[in-house]
């Protein structure tokens, strides 16, 4: 885990590789949890019997499921202290690479692209987080992840 000592320690890091998170593995009642609070119930998330049968072999991970494992991975990796709260401002790309698979193990591993100033003073980050899957060529997800840090 790195800990920087405000904005302005991270911020002259810009095309660097801030860290790598943890290893987090997608369990099925990680799954169905997310099908329930998103009413995306489609059985090749959901039902094991089918899914065993389809084009993946077993379930899978929902993409936006995937794609909502970035703030914990990111926790995982690096913390910024001296701030007094960063938000979520949004995507600008996201790619759904590969499926993950139930039992599937996933990590991040987060390079910071740009760092600016916003109009209302924070510095708004942008990562590029990969998110690996264990024993596959293939990431699972590739996205630029944009969070403003406020002082």
């Amino acid at each position: 885990m790195r800990v920087f000592n405000g904005v302005d320690e991270i911020s002259g890091l810009v095309g660097e590789h801030l860290g790598t998170s943890e290893w987090v593995t997608v369990e099925q009642a990680h799954i169905d949890q997310f099908a329930e609070a998103t009413g995306d119930h489609q059985w090749i998330h959901v039902d094991a019997e089918r899914a065993a049968e389809g084009p993946f072999g077993t379930t899978i991970a929902h993409g936006f499921l995937t794609l909502s494992l970035l703030p914990v991975l990111v926790a995982k990796t690096y913390r910024i202290d001296g701030v007094r709260m960063g938000i979520n401002y949004g995507l600008n790309k996201v790619r759904f690479t590969s499926p993950v698979p139930v039992g599937g193990k996933v990590r991040g591993n987060i390079v910071l692209a740009g760092v600016e100033q916003t109009k209302d003073g924070a510095a708004q980050l942008a990562l590029t987080v990969t998110v690996e899957l264990e024993g596959s060529e293939r990431p699972a997800l590739v996205a630029e992840w944009l969070v403003r840090q406020y002082s």
